[in-house]
C-alpha cells in the first residue's frame, strides 16, 4: 500500500496555501465521517433515545394528570425530520472526540514544540469537559422544564400542546450549550500556559468577567428565561475560578523555574553558579 505523502513545506517550514487548504477538507471529511456513524448509532437507537428525552413531558403529566401535555407532529414528514434530526445530534456527541481531535491535529502543525504540548494537554482535558457539561445538562433538563412547565396558566383553560421540532430543538440546544459553555477553563488555561493571561489578571478582572459570563449564558440559552440562564452561568463561575486556581499553579511553576540572572539588573553584573 502507499504510503500518504506529506505536504511540501517552503523553507521556513509553512505549509502552501493550497496544501494547507487540502489538508482542511481532509479534517473536514474525517470529522464528518464519524458524526455520520456516530448519527447511525442514534438512528439505530433512536426509539429509547426520543422516549428519554421526552421523559419531562410525561413526569409533568404525572404531576398534573388534568393538565393536556403532549408533543405534535405537525405534518406527515414532521416525524421523519424529528428522527434524522435527533440522530445527527447523537451523532456530534458521540464523535465530539474525533472532531476535537482534528481540530487540534488541523492547528498543531504551525504551533512551537511548547506550545504543541500544550495544546495536547488542552485536548486532553478538551473532550471530558465537553462530556460532563452536555452530562450536567442531560440531568438537570428533566427539572428545568418541570419547572418551565409550572407557569403554564390554569390546567382547564390551558395545555402545553408543543411542536416535536421546537421541543427537541429546545433540548438540543440546550445540552450543546452546556457541553460548549464548560469549555471556558481549558480555553482560559490555556491561554496561561502559554503566558498569554495570568491568574493575577484573571482575578482582577473578576467582576467583568462574571458579568460577560452572564451576558453570554442569556444569548446562548435557547429560552429568555432567568431560571436557564442562571443554570448555566453558575457553573461557569465557579470553572472560571477553578481556570484561575490552575493558572496561578502554572505561574508558580514558571516563575520558580527562572533563571535569578534574569532578576538582575541592567547595571549590575550578575553572579554564575
Amino acid at each position: 500500500m502507499a504510503r500518504r505523502r506529506r505536504p511540501p513545506k517552503d523553507p521556513e517550514g509553512r505549509m502552501p496555501l493550497k496544501e494547507h487548504l487540502l489538508e482542511l477538507r481532509r479534517r473536514l471529511v474525517i470529522a464528518a465521517i464519524a458524526v455520520v456513524i456516530g448519527a447511525i448509532v442514534g438512528w439505530i437507537y433512536y426509539d429509547p433515545i426520543y422516549e428519554q428525552l421526552s421523559q419531562p413531558f410525561r413526569d409533568y403529566k404525572d404531576q398534573n394528570p388534568d393538565s393536556i401535555v403532549a408533543l405534535n407532529f405537525a405534518n406527515p414528514t414532521a416525524a421523519f425530520s424529528q428522527q434524522l434530526s435527533i440522530s445527527i445530534f447523537v451523532g456530534i456527541l458521540l464523535a465530539s472526540p474525533v472532531w476535537m481531535y482534528q481540530i487540534w491535529a488541523f492547528i498543531m502543525p504551525g504551533l512551537t514544540k511548547r506550545e504543541k504540548r500544550v495544546s495536547l494537554a488542552f485536548f486532553a482535558a478538551t473532550v471530558p469537559l465537553f462530556a460532563a457539561g452536555c452530562i450536567f445538562a442531560y440531568y438537570t433538563l428533566p427539572k428545568a422544564l418541570l419547572i418551565l412547565y409550572g407557569f403554564t396558566p390554569d390546567e382547564n383553560t390551558s395545555s402545553n400542546i408543543q411542536s416535536t421540532t421546537d421541543y427537541f430543538t429546545f433540548v438540543t440546544r440546550f445540552i450543546l450549550a452546556f457541553g460548549a459553555a464548560w469549555l471556558l477553563p481549558v480555553v482560559l488555561v490555556a491561554l496561561a500556559a502559554l503566558g498569554i493571561l495570568s491568574a493575577r489578571q484573571m482575578l482582577a478582572a473578576w467582576r467583568p468577567a462574571v458579568l460577560l459570563i452572564f451576558v453570554a449564558a442569556a444569548i446562548i440559552t435557547p429560552t429568555p428565561d432567568p431560571f436557564t440562564m442562571f443554570l448555566l452561568a453558575g457553573p461557569l463561575v465557579l470553572l472560571y475560578f477553578g481556570a484561575c486556581g490552575i493558572a496561578a499553579l502554572i505561574g508558580r511553576k514558571r516563575q520558580e523555574a527562572r533563571p535569578d540572572w534574569l532578576d538582575t539588573p541592567e547595571d549590575e553584573a550578575s553572579t554564575l553558579e
